[in-house]
């Protein structure tokens, strides 16, 4: 068994390079069920659905007007776009999955005693494609 650090993880958003400015993300793939039960069961009974997913990312604010997190993830609110993530670094061999998202929403944290932070909230449009980095 192989145990994965999450300090390699890559993360991109508009194929955009966000991983200087991340300490956390996070992908959820769901599915929907209908229910199928009819009278006389003792128990429900469903079918599979549609997939689903959402993702998130997180990390530490940037004052650069040019390359920090406002600058970058704050225009894509509301926009298609493709985020990248590569749970175990960038390598040839490595895994990555990449899935069009919607930013649904942008964060700021301001707490009086601590670092500002960010964070974004990213909804999955379609499949997420799983490969294998060459």
């Amino acid at each position: 068994m192989a145990f994965i650090h999450g300090k390699n993880t890559y993360v991109s958003l508009s194929a955009t390079d966000l991983s200087a400015y991340t300490t956390s993300s996070q992908t959820e793939k769901s599915a929907d069920t209908h229910d199928t039960t009819t009278y006389g069961a003792t128990a429900h009974a469903f079918s599979p659905g549609l997939l689903n997913g959402q993702g998130s990312m997180s990390g530490i604010y940037d004052s650069s007007t040019s390359s920090g997190p406002r600058f970058l993830i704050e225009p894509l609110v509301g926009v298609s776009c493709t985020w990248v993530i590569r749970p175990e670094g960038t390598g040839t061999g490595k895994p990555a999955r990449s899935v069009t998202v919607i930013p649904t929403k942008y964060t700021e944290t301001n707490p009086v005693a601590d670092m500002v932070t960010w964070s974004v909230d990213l909804q999955f449009s379609g499949t997420i494609t799983n490969s294998t980095q060459t």
